[in-house]
């Protein structure tokens, strides 16, 4: 591999574009390829009428769509809760439960995400065998990576530049908004990434509590001991990981590139 440092300026960006961009389209090819590869499996198989009614692309759209909606909307509240109150930890006055809100962070996210769930569906109304069961336990499961990544973002910007914003007038509100969180964002999409895959695969197990999603295909295709209607349904939870880290991964490039 040619050592960049020592080849002319302009030269060395364009091999690094080169690069950066092969990197890039490398995530969505190699979902294109397994999803290519898996379709043309299935369909050199002769599949049974419950086959066919399974894998029929209504039914899988279907279970997609809650899917994505379950992590959508359990993504928003991790950042909601997170960010907030990871904000409020970095501060200098919270050094005293800042450890013991991350160990207590950290706990949760240990647990068996099947055990959370059910655990959080046996509780007293609002919660059951529902939707927000099913939100509520994903967050608990991601929290972790966003108030983590928030605390430790917010806590290594360079105090010489805090103290510069606070010696030209800034109060500190604004040097937190215009000094600290952008140059925190970075480290804190990290955490929103890894939150993002966590609750891509932990979304699977909502159909034990009444959360529909992908998990309820698998399921099926276990009960009725359909192994291709199990393997498409692992190759579409996979694909579905790898294209959201995929996609966070592209805005967190973004994040970098106009902060740096």
């Amino acid at each position: 591999m040619p050592d960049l440092t020592r080849l002319p300026p302009v030269v060395a960006r364009r091999r690094a574009g080169v690069r950066s961009h092969a990197d890039l389209l490398s995530t969505p090819i190699i979902v294109l390829l397994g999803g290519a590869a898996v379709a043309l499996w299935v369909s050199t198989r002769k599949l049974d009428d419950i086959e066919t009614r399974a894998l029929q692309p209504s039914a899988i759209l279907s279970d997609l769509g809650q899917h994505l909606i379950l992590t959508a909307y359990s993504t928003f509240f991790v950042i909601v809760i997170a960010v907030p109150l990871g904000i409020l930890l970095s501060r200098q006055g919270a050094r005293r439960i800042r450890n013991v809100v991350l160990a207590v962070s950290g706990f949760a996210q240990a647990l068996p995400p099947y055990g959370v769930l059910v655990l959080i569906a046996f509780a007293p109304a609002p919660f059951g065998f529902n939707p927000f069961s099913v939100i509520a336990g994903l967050v608990a499961a991601a929290l972790l990576p966003v108030l983590r990544n928030t605390v430790v973002g917010l806590r290594q910007v360079d105090p010489a530049l805090i103290e510069a914003a606070r010696g030209m007038g800034m109060s500190a509100r604004a040097t937190l908004f215009r000094v600290e969180l952008p140059l925190a964002v970075p480290v804190m999409m990290a955490g929103i990434r890894v939150a993002l895959v966590l609750n891509v695969g932990t979304a699977v197990l909502a159909t034990f509590v009444g959360g529909g999603g992908l998990g309820s295909l698998i399921v099926r295709a276990q009960t009725l001991n359909r192994p291709i209607v199990l393997v498409t349904a692992g190759a579409i939870v996979a694909a579905l990981a790898l294209m959201v880290d995929w996609l966070a991964g592209v805005a967190e490039r973004l994040v970098r590139a106009r902060t740096s």
